[in-house]
């Protein structure tokens, strides 16, 4: 159980750190454009139609 629980302390851990990491990106460049995300993340998952309209 103590193995567990450090493994969920860890990962919330990574992910308040890159929740940081995006803030200070969102900061020095702006919020991010949900577009783009979806269309990265199309091309990422191997979608046709989403990589062609990512292009």
């Amino acid at each position: 159980m103590s193995a567990y629980v450090e493994t969920l302390i860890q990962r919330q851990l990574e992910r308040d750190r890159l929740r940081e990491l995006i803030e200070d990106a969102e900061a020095e460049h702006g919020p991010v454009d949900q577009a783009a995300v979806d269309a990265k993340r199309a091309i990422l998952r191997g979608d046709a139609a989403g990589s062609a309209d990512a292009a």
